[in-house]
């Protein structure tokens, strides 16, 4: 039986990563919050069928969800890496 190196410590990603996965990540928020919009405005329309989505889940998770969703990817998004310390 070998006995295995240990692993070197991880790297913390460069800031360049860091800030492309931070941007990558508020988009696919903003792309949900954006698709839930969508079905929500075509349930009004119908779309699905003549049923439309009771008060409560109307109000709490149609539009008001999905702008939550498209400002939070939009703050996550723009996050930049932080200054290094001196």
């Amino acid at each position: 039986m070998t006995v295995s190196e240990p692993r070197p410590a991880r790297k913390r990603l460069d800031d360049y990563t860091r800030r492309r996965l931070f941007l990558r990540i508020g988009q696919a928020i903003m792309v949900a919050g954006g698709i839930m919009g969508l079905v929500h405005w075509l349930t009004h329309l119908e779309a699905f069928g003549p049923e439309q989505p009771p008060l409560l889940l109307d109000l709490a998770i149609g539009y008001p969800m999905a702008a939550l969703l498209l400002i939070l990817g939009g703050v996550v998004a723009s996050r930049k890496p932080k200054a290094p310390a001196k």
